[in-house]
């Protein structure tokens, strides 16, 4: 531990109770922050939306719920769209009892990316600390996240340096990557399973490439997670022969990691410039080779050649060919990289020394 213990107020997502999926990878992000932060001995309060759940862990963590509608997400928003709050949305509700409870804490550590928090940030006298989960999608959150960054850049860490790059900062990012539990995870040698995908069905996700790469090979496609699309997905489906695409569902951590740990490959096929990748992780943990484009956090986690193969965004026709020569890929090399630089303790003690260095004293003003 770098200094004292803390106590901080962490508050989720805004999109969807904790436990329900609908938070997207920062639901997994936000269990791995809050077990590592407890295992460096942290005092924490979570402030999350009514019918959230939290891990068993130890009475150094308190849950404080708040209810409300969900708020709508910047990454389903026009570019140029205006900030909406719904009439009784959990937002406000949240920010409502973080700062209350922030009074008597070190710190607030916000996992939401939205711009009340932020706007927030400057204007009251508990620090507040950004934990930045998306790239640029939004006008109006990137002028939030410049400005911020401007009055002090300190608050805000970001997951991958491509993700960073999405924002004009006037330094450089402190990025601190993301970390899992591995112990959730089993390191699976044999590569003779199906091809895997997982992630939101939704678009931006691109599970059309997969599915058409799954296609061409003659192979099933196993697709996990919250089909948050239903139109999207059956046009997907309907691009490809019946039965390439097996519907898995959202699976708790278990479950996951034992299907996609029989895959072969698992694909990855982002439309836009995710900011990690969880997913990405959760099959090298298992030892599955990752087949992505080299796009946004996923092109900077995938080792080209040593745990996976990376190709050009969009080309479809690569992603196939590379998907044929996953077995060269060495699948304990795989884990090694998860053991190296995405352990939840490693993720945990970035996070602390982050917190720790924004804490001291500095002026600022945004411009």
């Amino acid at each position: 531990m770098t200094d004292r213990p803390l106590t901080l107020v962490l508050v989720s997502t805004p999109i969807g109770q904790l436990g329900s999926g609908r938070g997207g990878g920062v639901e997994l992000t936000f269990t791995s922050v809050l077990k590592g932060l407890v295992g460096r001995g942290h005092r924490l309060h979570v402030v999350a939306p009514s019918g959230s759940h939290l891990p068993a862990l130890d009475g150094s963590v308190t849950l404080h719920t708040a209810p409300g509608l969900d708020q709508p997400s910047w990454q389903h928003a026009d570019r140029e769209a205006a900030m909406q709050i719904p009439l009784d949305g959990v937002l406000p509700q949240l920010w409502d009892r973080a700062l209350a409870l922030a009074a008597d804490a070190d710190a607030v550590l916000n996992f939401g990316y939205d711009w009340l928090p932020l706007w927030l940030t400057p204007h009251v006298a508990s620090p507040i600390f950004h934990l930045v989960s998306m790239g640029s999608v939004s006008s109006l959150m990137d002028r939030a996240i410049q400005d911020l960054a401007r009055w002090d850049q300190r608050r805000m860490a970001f997951h991958t340096r491509r993700q960073a790059s999405d924002f004009a900062l006037p330094h450089p990012p402190e990025v601190v990557g993301n970390g899992f539990d591995l112990s959730r995870y089993g390191l699976q040698l044999s590569g003779d399973g199906p091809l895997g995908w997982a992630g939101r069905v939704a678009p931006e996700k691109g599970l059309e490439d997969a599915a058409a790469v799954a296609a061409a090979l003659g192979e099933p496609l196993k697709v996990w997670g919250l089909v948050e699309d239903p139109a999207y997905a059956s046009r997907v489906e309907a691009q490809v022969p019946a039965g390439t695409i097996e519907w898995c569902g959202f699976q708790t951590t278990e479950e996951l990691q034992r299907q996609l740990g029989r895959c072969r490959a698992f694909l990855n096929t982002p439309k836009w410039n995710e900011a990690y990748g969880n997913v990405v992780v959760e099959a090298l943990a298992c030892g599955v080779p990752v087949v992505a484009y080299d796009r946004g956090g996923p092109g900077e986690i995938v080792e080209h050649g040593v745990t996976g193969w990376l190709v050009t965004a969009d080309d479809r026709e690569a992603l196939t060919e590379a998907t044929r020569r996953v077995a060269a890929i060495d699948r304990r090399a795989c884990r090694r990289w998860t053991e190296q630089w995405a352990s939840q303790e490693a993720l945990a003690a970035r996070i602390e020394a982050w917190i720790h260095r924004g804490l001291i004293p500095m002026n600022g003003t945004i411009s």
